[in-house]
């Protein structure tokens, strides 16, 4: 996701310092190369030695006659990004009024005029982010591009972003816009059919592949709806406006919902083929058979296609029987049925996985990826941008 980006990492006195140490070897781990920048009260709750060792850079604690400010952050200099994580309501209220006391708040005033990404993320007692002049300090840097990463609000504590969402507004800021403007609704993992109020019907799909693509397409600069199964990844899917979808039914209303007014659809999710009468009360246990009547649910992409015949659609597909062709034959029926942009085809033996194997089937290409599953949301999502474009 931050294959070649230089960040360099801006760290004010809150003490959500102490995460800084684990936030700098998130982004080495996306690819990053990072070097810090400490203000005096940063250092006194992370000692600068242990954000050298982080980022195995010398860390910069004082601007000398070296201007390391211009250096990191000026014209055609190191930096791709300027992160200040945390920020105080103190560095917020001096980067929006220019005010260069601090190896930070210089960094930042540089990479502003310098027309270099900044990405902050506020860290700080809920009472102090309330204060009005914080409020209209962060209106004011919004206003020049600045990209916040809302906190957390927890305990009465505005507390910093997670580091996955903090990686990705770096990424967001840093990687090409090719579906800026652009509305994006992504489906995503298992839907499940309520047999009674205890049991259910569903499949194997995670999710995984459907989140990364909703996260490649917001990190090129897309508005994303995320509509998927559980509530349990709403955290982690702070790139989208999620949608929650249980049943098949509840899934396809959830598309329809926003459809009016997406420039795009992909549909990653695994959806119920079948449904079944939900019984009132739990079926009791011990009898020897049991028949359940399935009935065939509608197909999503059909229904989103007769409703919407211009909008540019992604379909999946995947298979457990048959080998290459026998998936590109069935990706190109789909596609030819429902009228989609491309397929993207799988065998099930991927599902639940992080790596995968799938082939990008088009009206006359077929493309194969192998690799991780956010790196194949970054492949889905340049595929969109293409078509869109």
């Amino acid at each position: 996701m931050l294959e070649g980006v230089h960040v360099a990492l801006g760290v004010s006195g809150s003490i959500a310092a102490v995460k800084t140490v684990e936030l700098a070897h998130e982004l080495r781990r996306r690819g990053a190369t990072v070097r810090g920048v400490m203000t005096e009260s940063a250092q006194g709750i992370v000692h600068p030695w242990a954000v050298e060792f982080a980022t195995d850079n010398p860390v910069v604690t004082e601007i000398t006659g070296s201007v390391e400010h211009v250096e990191l952050c000026g014209r055609d200099e190191w930096a791709d990004v300027f992160l200040v994580a945390p920020a105080t309501a103190n560095t917020v209220g001096k980067i929006a009024a220019a005010v260069d006391d601090t190896p930070v708040t210089t960094c930042a005033t540089t990479a502003l005029g310098a027309d270099v990404p900044v990405v902050v993320a506020p860290a700080m007692h809920e009472p102090m982010y309330d204060h009005p002049g914080v409020l209209d300090a962060i209106d004011r840097v919004e206003s020049w591009g600045v990209q916040f990463v809302d906190p957390r609000i927890e305990e009465e504590k505005a507390k910093i972003a997670s580091e996955d969402a903090i990686v990705t507004e770096v990424a967001r800021a840093t990687t090409p816009d090719s579906l800026a403007g652009e509305h994006v609704v992504v489906t995503s993992g298992a839907t499940t059919e309520s047999v009674d109020p205890v049991r259910t019907l569903s499949n194997r799909a995670s999710g995984k592949t459907g989140r990364a693509v909703a996260k490649a397409c917001y990190v090129r600069g897309a508005d994303v709806t995320l509509v998927h199964d559980a509530d349990r990844y709403a955290e982690e899917c702070h790139y989208a406006t999620v949608e929650h979808a249980e049943s098949a039914a509840e899934m396809l209303d959830g598309v329809l919902a926003h459809a009016d007014d997406a420039d795009a659809l992909i549909s990653a999710a695994a959806i119920s083929d079948y449904t079944v009468e939900a019984a009132g009360e739990k079926i009791k246990s011990g009898q020897e058979t049991l028949t359940l009547d399935l009935s065939p649910t509608p197909k999503l992409i059909d229904t989103v296609r007769e409703e919407h015949p211009e909008l540019p659609i992604v379909g999946f597909k995947v298979e457990t029987e048959g080998g290459e062709d026998m998936l590109v034959e069935r990706a190109r029926e789909t596609m030819d049925r429902a009228g989609l942009a491309f397929v993207v085809g799988n065998h099930a033996d991927v599902m639940g996985e992080t790596e995968t194997t799938v082939l990008l089937v088009g009206d006359d290409s077929v493309e194969e990826y192998a690799g991780s599953k956010a790196g194949l949301g970054g492949r889905v999502a340049e595929e969109l941008a293409a078509v869109l474009s």
